[in-house]
């Protein structure tokens, strides 16, 4: 009975010295506060930025063959996603967000090394590489940056900018911001761009003229600015939308002209003095037809 006993208090004894033992806390892991311009953990601008970011250049659309693995359907936080592999009209508006020196160095989806401070963007379906113009829709800011990664993948982003871009449109201090992307078909934008060169050359030309013939000063225009309202196959398609921009009798435009270049028909609105004029046009143009445009500037 008394080895009972002893047993029992021996057993006692140890659940007490167990009982008496360090509390285990259940302490929730602190989460550092967010910091401005709303960077996502330890992400942000970087230590060094360039000083001019805003003369950062903008991407030049040109022909690219597509990637062919970072075009194949995947699926990313369970959602699948099919991405498109030819140039069609896309346009969509919603929420552009950045990343920075988190992913800064980090190959993206085509193998490519992210660079913070290049003109360069993600999208979770459209073709890789490719290009867009991406504009602030509440400061009217625009730029083109060239596809090369995958994302954003929250349900209310549409692209994930690079930090020289989100600057450039004045949406790296709030994190994100409201945008309208549209894709850039390369081809027509290079024949576009060759029609721009071509119609400042022949400016530059009636200039010269008109002071050796004149003697007079005329300042030479600089970053001549054009709008393309169509590019067709079909020269009556080109004729037809000339004709619809005539008739609209613009107030205070440049005249639409038909270029044809890179196997299309270019119906083309300018030169302008500004971005800002050539804005105005489009927005116009936009309220009356359902087209297509983009502002080709040479800045």
């Amino acid at each position: 009975m008394s080895r009972v006993y002893f047993l029992i208090l021996l057993l006692l004894s140890m659940l007490t010295g167990c009982a008496s033992g360090p509390s285990l806390k259940n302490e929730s892991v602190s989460v550092p506060p967010k910091k401005g311009g709303g960077y996502y953990l330890d992400d942000g601008p970087g230590d060094r930025p360039p000083e001019n970011m805003d003369a950062i250049p903008d991407a030049i659309p040109k022909v690219e063959p597509f990637n062919v693995r970072a075009n194949q359907p995947y699926i990313a936080l369970d959602n699948k996603y099919t991405p498109m592999t030819s140039f069609y009209p896309y346009k969509e508006k919603g929420i552009a967000s950045w990343y920075g020196k988190r992913y800064h160095g980090k190959k993206t989806s085509v193998g490519e090394f992210y660079d913070m401070y290049s003109m360069t963007g993600a999208h979770t379906t459209l073709p890789i590489p490719c290009y867009v113009r991406v504009t602030n829709t509440e400061n009217g800011k625009s730029v083109i940056v060239r596809i090369n990664d995958r994302g954003p993948f929250k349900k209310d982003r549409v692209i994930d900018l690079s930090f020289a871009a989100a600057y450039k449109l004045r949406l790296s201090d709030k994190g994100s911001g409201p945008v309208e992307v549209e894709l850039i078909d390369p081809r027509q934008f290079s024949a576009l761009k060759k029609t721009s060169d071509a119609i400042t050359e022949k400016i530059k030309e009636k200039e010269v003229v008109s002071v050796q013939t004149k003697s007079i000063d005329i300042l030479e225009p600089s970053d001549a600015i054009f709008i393309q309202a169509g590019a067709f196959k079909n020269e009556k398609n080109a004729d037809l939308l000339l004709k619809q921009l005539t008739d609209m009798k613009l107030e205070n435009s440049p005249p639409s002209k038909k270029q044809f270049s890179e196997d299309l028909f270019h119906v083309v609105i300018g030169p302008f003095n500004s971005k800002d004029e050539a804005t105005r046009i489009s927005d116009l143009i936009k309220s009356k037809i359902k087209i297509s445009i983009f502002i080709l500037s040479k800045e």
